[in-house]
Parts: structure tokens; sequence; C-alpha cells
């Protein structure tokens, strides 16, 4: 079973790149799944009806979020409709929509598929710990598969590693998202859980994660507060490519792909 995980859509020009390179890359790599964090798509920040349908309608089965989801005012009713559309499961209970879901492959054939969105807490918001949800959703979500994804959004890279050897044998992937440049570090544990870092960013190439370079380089340089803008010009697609056994749920390999908009 091949899964493809997008890293973070940024704005228009991800969501535009996304719509040009999905298509093929689903044929070239034979993708049964394709998972996309979205909670940049809309202006850089945050996700919208919209947008999300967009994405959807470039390929995408399943959405994943993080701290930005929560930026559109529609987004509790969207979270709420919409399965496909998930946020981390730490948040506190009340929290509009759902952190994580089952799902079929095109066609029905061949096991289904989990997905597991959290968050983390260095440097982030003080939510519920991403290992202790996690594990139990985890448990929860193994009676019904045994392949499971986890997109872990978080910024401490020492976070996202403890959360996929704490994860290792339990899930088929732990994917990190959020900090918008991808790693180099993808390697099978020695469990059978897939890890990489940061899938990295689906958006514009010459930004700076994604911002226009100006106006991130006077905040740098005045520490004054500053309007941030997605980037023009053009945009690339940083994904990995999960190859994982149906029965058993163990990642044979993950491969990052980086593709560059003509």
């Amino acid at each position: 079973m091949n899964i493809l995980f997008v890293g973070d859509i940024v704005g228009k020009p991800g969501r535009r790149v996304l719509a040009q390179m999905l298509p093929g890359l689903r044929r070239e790599f034979s993708v049964d799944l394709t998972i996309a964090n979205g909670e940049n798509s809309a202006g850089g920040f945050g996700i919208t009806r919209e947008t999300f349908e967009e994405i959807l309608a470039a390929g995408v089965d399943v959405v994943t979020g993080g701290n930005h989801t929560w930026q559109a005012r529609e987004v509790a009713a969207l979270l709420d409709s919409e399965v496909r559309l998930l946020r981390p499961a730490n948040y506190p209970a009340g929290a509009p929509g759902r952190g994580g879901g089952v799902f079929r492959l095109s066609g029905g054939a061949g096991p289904a598929v989990a997905v597991l969105n959290l968050e983390g807490r260095i440097f982030m918001e003080p939510l519920e710990s991403p290992f202790r949800v996690g594990l139990e959703q985890v448990e929860h979500l193994r009676r019904e598969t045994q392949v499971i994804v986890v997109d872990i959004h978080a910024e401490a890279t020492s976070e996202k590693a403890a959360l996929a050897w704490y994860l290792d044998g339990h899930v088929s992937a732990v994917v990190g998202t959020h900090t918008h440049v991808q790693t180099a570090d993808e390697r099978v544990l020695p469990g059978g859980t897939a890890f990489i870092t940061d899938v990295g960013m689906t958006g514009p190439r010459d930004s700076i994660i994604g911002m226009g370079r100006e106006e991130v380089l006077q905040r740098f340089l005045t520490a004054l507060p500053a309007r941030f803008d997605v980037a023009k010009g053009p945009a690339h697609l940083n994904g990995v490519l999960l190859e994982i056994e149906g029965e058993t749920g163990r990642a044979r390999s993950v491969r990052r792909i980086s593709r560059v908009e003509a």
C-alpha cells in the first residue's frame, strides 16, 4: 500500500501547485491514499470551506490541521460537518470536530487507513499530552485497522522524535508538520514505524517558510509587529511516500518527495 503525505499547503500558491502536481504523483507512485496538512491553505493562516474543497478536488483524501486550524470563523461548523477534515486530537473536550478517523481506499479494496492528528506542546499551546492522548487514540484505532498514520504538528524536533519512538511498533508512520522545512532524517524505526521530523511545505519556494521575504526580514530587523502575506513566485511541493504492509501495518519504506513548479 502506498500513502502520500503532502506537507503544509500554504495559500494560493500551495493550492495551485498541489492541483498541478498531485494527479501526476498519484499515477507515478500508484498512490492508494493521499493525506495533506491544510491548516495554512487560506491566505497562509487557517482553512475555509472553499480551500478545503479545492484541496479535495486536487486529489487529497484526508486533510489534517494544527495550531492555525482555528483562524477562520467558519471552521467550527466545517470541522463538525466534514469527517475528512481533522484537527489535533489533544485539544480539550468540547473542541469542534475530531482528531482522527478511519478511511477506506478508493473502490473499497484493501485495508482501511486510520489517520490521527496531534499537536506538540513545546513552544506551542498548553494542550493535553500528545503522548497520552496519542496512545489512547492509537489503541482505539487499532481495533479497526493496523494501518495508522500520525501527523504530529509541532515546533520542537525533539518532541516529534520522542513521539515517534514512543509509538514505534504501534503505528505505521509518524510524520512531522508545522516548521515548513523538509528534513533529511527519514527512516523506518526498528518496530516498523516510518518517521520524518518534518515533511516540508507545499507553497512559495522563494519565501521565508511561505511568507514574503521583506515583511519577515523587517520583523527580524526591527522587532516591530508586521503583517505577513503569502509570498508570490514559483511554488514547490514537499511530501513523503510511505510504503506500508496492509496486513501488519508495518512500514517498508519512507521516501522524500520534492518537486518544483516550472
